[in-house]
């Protein structure tokens, strides 16, 4: 039975990625190979397939950059809106980027790596690029004045290697929709064609709008992750930019509203929890460490379970939580705020109860930090934080790793882990976009159903909690891309390497995610493969969870 499923799911996700590719013109097929298995070119990270046919600078989010733009009301939902740290699959944020090393590009202001005389084009450039400068800082800046001093075009580019030209920009343009633009403007970075990528972008400018449909708002923050990678006078442009970030208050409402309008973080909280209670159902000692605790909202449930349970509650709960700086914006405060209302929940449920904060990054944790004492039952909580943990392909460090084999050493009773369905970790550029093109397309569908088009509160949303995300993994490389997916496939292979073993799932635990899915939109699916859960759009898996001991 298991083995005919597995089949069947493979047959549904293979198809569903033909699909896909079939869109994209040919020429790009022979640079994503394996685009098709949605897989990184370490092939050994592809997991079971699923069917559900039965799923530290500011960046800044423009709509669009014509040269008249009005930039001056930053809180208006078509003009710039600062991108916080906070996302539904980031709590800790993305440390923002310029471009890094831009694939092919040297660090002269992004122009490609060729010969040093200005041609006309490069002179029409400039004067695109200079007007971009202009409508976002004045005519007084001269940010980008320097960069051209030196600028080096496609003067003695040879024209039989060159992928793209002029005539064929010009007679592709009228053809295209807002996807396949998107895809031609990547592969120009790809080429390191700076003219004909720059020429996409104002073409872009046209079709994005951070308040139209899902195509279009995600294209917004595609274009500006393209604009950031392309140029390498970026950062200058984002750091002069003067919008707000919103405050507490604002950042918490935003993320309220994907809380309530989408079951991404419900997902991992209600599977999570199950697996925690069912596992330390006759302990009497429990120790919960969280490696991204946020406000604590997760626990709030389980605690009032643990009040409830058979043969009473626990002697004492102890919880460990785990978590940056950076978070303390979003709770207006420390990790106190987090163990003050938990603690005062426990109290009134009869439940001794301790808190101990760890105020530091997941990549800093020794086990000193951990406070592990004798005699108590121990649960480790990874939900969504493990991406942004940066691995070999990273650093000879190696903290994803490093991680999982300091909690192995815990000997804890089980781990949970909750991830995005995405393969972004070591891809290249290329290959990279296209996924983040097909995943985002289906989150910003699934948060289109819930609100009406113009929904302010959505819009916000969106562009503060979603946004970043987006730019950092098409802008960025090196240490500056923090987002960093990796599939359920490669995760099991780092799970085992570490030395743990899979936690098999009872029904409860997948009944309770039924339970929540009742609350949203039809075209949520979730099936269990091999003792863990996905949960999916239509036919797009988008995030997974698992157990392991």
């Amino acid at each position: 039975m298991r083995a005919s499923q597995n089949s069947q799911a493979s047959s549904g996700i293979h198809e569903m990625h033909h699909q896909s590719v079939q869109k994209i013109d040919p020429y790009y097929l022979s640079h994503l190979h394996i685009l098709e298995n949605n897989v990184s070119p370490d092939a050994s990270s592809q997991g079971n397939s699923v069917n559900f046919s039965s799923f530290k600078d500011q960046f800044f989010t423009l709509e669009s950059f014509p040269a008249t733009a009005d930039l001056s009301a930053c809180n208006s939902p078509s003009a710039v809106s600062g991108l916080s740290s906070r996302s539904p699959f980031s709590p800790q944020g993305s440390q923002s980027c310029s471009s890094d090393q831009p694939h092919s590009f040297d660090n002269t202001c992004g122009s490609p790596q060729s010969g040093c005389s200005v041609t006309d084009d490069d002179n029409e450039l400039k004067y695109k690029l200079k007007e971009l400068e202009i409508s976002l800082l004045g005519p007084e800046s001269d940010i980008l004045d320097s960069c051209y001093c030196s600028f080096r075009g496609g003067a003695h580019q040879d024209a039989s290697v060159a992928r793209w030209n002029w005539n064929q920009v010009a007679e592709m343009i009228p053809g295209l929709n807002l996807r396949d633009t998107l895809i031609h403007c990547a592969q120009a970075i790809h080429d390191s064609d700076l003219n004909v990528a720059t020429l996409f972008m104002d073409v872009l400018g046209k079709m994005v709008s951070v308040s139209g449909d899902p195509a279009q708002r995600l294209g917004a923050y595609l274009l500006e992750g393209l604009r950031a990678r392309l140029e390498r006078s970026g950062s200058a442009i984002y750091k002069a930019l003067k919008c707000e970030e919103p405050t507490s208050s604002e950042l918490m409402s935003y993320m309220s509203v994907l809380f309530q309008i989408c079951p991404y973080f419900k997902f991992a909280y209600t599977s999570a929890n199950a697996i925690i209670w069912e596992a330390m159902v006759n302990e009497p000692i429990i120790h919960i460490i969280d490696f991204q605790i946020a406000q604590g909202s997760q626990y709030i449930p389980l605690i009032h379970d643990l009040a409830n349970r058979p043969g009473g509650p626990p002697v004492l709960l102890r919880i460990t939580g785990v978590d940056d700086s950076q978070s303390s914006h979003a709770r207006g405060g420390g990790l106190q705020i987090v163990g003050q209302k938990l603690a005062q929940l426990a109290q009134s449920k009869g439940i001794p109860f301790q808190f101990h904060a760890a105020a530091m990054s997941g990549c800093e944790v020794e086990r000193s930090n951990l406070r592990i004492r004798p005699g108590e039952a121990l649960a480790v909580n990874f939900p969504y934080v493990l991406h942004h943990m940066p691995d070999e392909s990273v650093s000879t460090q190696n903290h994803r790793d490093r991680l999982l084999r300091l909690v192995k050493s815990l000997s804890p009773k089980v781990v949970t882990i909750v991830e995005q369905e995405s393969n972004t970790n070591t891809s290249p550029f290329l290959i990279r976009f296209l996924e983040t093109l097909d995943y985002y397309t289906a989150m910003f569908e699934s948060i289109d159903v819930a609100r009406s088009r113009d929904d302010k509160q959505r819009i916000r949303a969106e562009q503060h909690c979603v946004a970043r995300d987006i730019v950092n993994m098409v802008a960025c490389e090196g240490f500056e891309r923090i987002e960093r997916h990796e599939l359920l496939g490669k995760w099991r292979m780092r799970m085992k390497m570490a030395g743990f073993t899979s936690y098999p799932l009872s029904s409860s635990v997948s009944g309770a995610v039924k339970n929540l899915l009742r609350d949203f939109n039809g075209n949520y699916r979730l099936q269990e493969v091999d003792g863990s859960l996905y949960l999916g759009w239509k036919n797009r898996a988008m995030a997974t969870s698992s157990a392991w001991r």
